[in-house]
């Protein structure tokens, strides 16, 4: 189906909006009056910048409170609807949205308001222009699609017909079974369709809508559910993004686009109304890159914790470090940056690599240029938003290239033991415009499963966190951002977590060798003796070793940390099988002691 989305869903000037939209990928737009008025472009001229980014104007928005008012108000507003209707067709736009009034004038009177909007609708025909009635969740006395419907079919005329907006309708909490009168509408009468998703909250529903909507596919509303409503009752025009947000506000104009193109293209697919590239699920963490202009910091904390320099990539400065089935790439190539050591890319291991990059490319994802020499072996590889790069990987497995015969031995074995088996999950700290954005990307494109977002208090401010994850866990990666732009992914570090079933052994042995773990107040021992029961000496051991602890329904999750270098820092875990959380209770300790170790400090 055609796409489109509103003005007021992407910041910037109109040029620059339109420009995104198109960029993207849209079909058209939604024009939102204040972005005219603002524009030094008149009508024509947008027009036909319309016409040259071959984007069509669906839509103008808004008029409001034009029915059952007074007379003499609602001669005003003929006049100056007609003023609009002029103006629309120097813009070349041949719909309007009518929301249902707000004014204080109005009053309860469906007979009024159809027979005011039939007026209306009579006068925009004139100006072969279509009147579309929508429904307020707010609205002074028409505030449900329903409501709203029958107003339109009692004004009974052919330029009037009803919008549908999925926040007014969901954010009135309406069951399933009332989402079922849209099939009583006819689709010709569906003039317009607006959709936007929304985190469910309890607030006034104003102030929700204004300031929280989201793209589909990134609140809590059952969207896929609600288009398929509409699909059925006959409407094939546009999917249209209406979303107020004050973060998409600020953020640039051209990634937020792609991110709401991309949201309509996973709803399709789960309306079943498309059927891109099936999801290829990654089934492990093959390799965790990090870069940075002087390593060896680095390859001291590796060696202390047990890996080896096993191998060396034969044309590139990259390093293989390996203990178990955790790997760690070492990179001081180009790409390095004066701002220290970070986690750049990420290896996942892919039971089909071609597929998984089938299906990230449909889904808009940017896929990444690689410099490589001829003997070296092809690695698809796509950008996340926050800029990692994802490789989708075979390690060892017959008729796939491996992407470890790129390395060359250097003669020191991966130790058979030394406490660590594997990556147990990586975090990674995402701009603070992009958190959602991240959420659904790795849903979607990835076909990692979502869990709920928390909330991380951070001594200086609030910290928000979303684990995705595949079935068996295999992969976990937890999405974590701050509430401002400075706490963004520039300030702040990034981690990656090693699995072992022993961990007071792994990390008695990395202070052996001189490694430093995170110290963590005392306070937080005497807590925990408080909140739970352990055998006998050893919340001392916990205590001595600077070891967190968690609990849950399905068991117990053991960790502790490395001091960070650059903007990385490790994690030792040790989890039961059936603990599925990170210990983000410990999270708010943790920070603190760190924000104690910052540099400068």
């Amino acid at each position: 189906m055609r796409t489109s989305i509103a003005t007021v869903s992407l910041s910037g000037g109109l040029t620059e909006k339109l420009t995104a939209a198109a960029r993207a990928g849209f079909d058209g737009v939604e024009i939102f009056e204040n972005d005219l008025l603002a524009s030094p472009l008149g009508p024509e001229e947008i027009r036909a910048r319309c016409a040259d980014l071959g984007l069509s104007i669906d839509l103008y928005q808004p008029m409001r409170d034009i029915e059952a008012v007074p007379p003499e108000e609602f001669g005003r507003n003929l006049r100056r609807a007609e003023h609009k209707f002029r103006l629309m067709q120097r813009l070349g736009a041949d719909t309007v949205l009518v929301c249902s009034s707000v004014s204080p004038l109005a009053v309860d009177d469906d007979a009024l308001a159809a027979l005011q909007l039939r007026r209306l609708a009579e006068l925009a025909d004139g100006f072969g222009i279509r009147v579309a009635y929508e429904a307020l969740a707010w609205g002074r006395h028409v505030s449900t699609y329903d409501h709203a419907w029958r107003v339109v079919e009692a004004a009974d005329h052919p330029a009037l017909g009803t919008c549908l907006d999925s926040f007014h309708i969901l954010a009135r909490g309406s069951d399933p079974k009332d989402l079922e009168g849209i099939a009583d509408i006819p689709g010709e009468k569906i003039f317009f369709l607006q959709l936007a998703d929304a985190p469910l909250m309890a607030m006034d529903v104003l102030q929700w809508s204004r300031h929280y909507r989201c793209f589909p596919g990134q609140g809590g509303f059952d969207l896929a559910g609600f288009l398929g409503h509409v699909i059925r009752a006959g409407y094939r025009g546009p999917l249209s993004l209406e979303v107020f947000n004050d973060v998409f506000r600020q953020a640039e104009a051209g990634p937020t686009a792609v991110d709401a193109l991309r949201s309509l293209l996973v709803l399709q697919e789960s309306a079943g109304l498309t059927e891109p590239p099936a999801p290829v699920v990654p089934t492990g963490i093959a390799f965790a890159e990090l870069t940075g202009p002087d390593v060896e910091p680095v390859s001291e904390l590796l060696g202390a914790l047990g890996f080896a320099r096993t191998a060396r990539h034969r044309s590139k400065p990259v390093d293989l470090w390996q203990q178990g089935e955790a790997r760690v790439l070492l990179n001081t190539g180009p790409g390095a940056r004066r701002d220290g050591t970070r986690l750049a890319a990420v290896g996942l291991e892919s039971p089909d690599p071609a597929g998984a990059a089938r299906r990230a490319e449909s889904l808009l994802a940017p896929v990444l240029p690689r410099r490589r020499a001829p003997e070296d072996v092809p690695l698809d590889a796509v950008a996340a938003p926050d800029g990692t790069e994802l490789f989708f990987c075979a390690t060892g497995r017959p008729g796939l290239p491996s992407w470890t015969s790129d390395f060359e031995p250097v003669g020191h074995p991966a130790p058979a033991t030394g406490g660590v088996r594997r990556i147990d999950h990586l975090a990674l700290t995402q701009p603070w415009h992009q958190f959602d954005e991240a959420a659904l990307f790795h849903r979607s494109v990835l076909g990692l499963g979502a869990q709920e977002s928390v909330d991380v208090a951070d001594p200086y401010g609030l910290l928000r966190s979303r684990a995705v994850t595949n079935a068996d866990g295999s992969v976990r990666i937890a999405l974590g951002v701050g509430p401002a732009p400075s706490a963004d992914a520039g300030g702040r570090a990034q981690h990656i977590a090693l699995a072992t079933d022993d961990l007071v052994t792994a990390a008695s042995r990395f202070r052996a060798a001189g490694g430093r773990l995170l110290t963590i107040p005392a306070n937080y021992y005497d807590d925990l003796a408080a909140r739970y029961e352990f055998d006998d000496g050893e919340l001392e051991t916990l205590r001595g070793l600077g070891i967190l602890y968690d609990r849950d329904a399905g068991g117990a999750f053991r960790h502790c940390y490395t001091e960070t270098i650059g903007r990385v820092f490790f994690e030792l875990v040790q989890r039961d099988e059936g603990y599925r959380g990170y210990g983000a209770g410990n999270a708010p300790v943790r920070l603190a002691a760190q924000h104690v170790r910052r540099p400068g400090r």
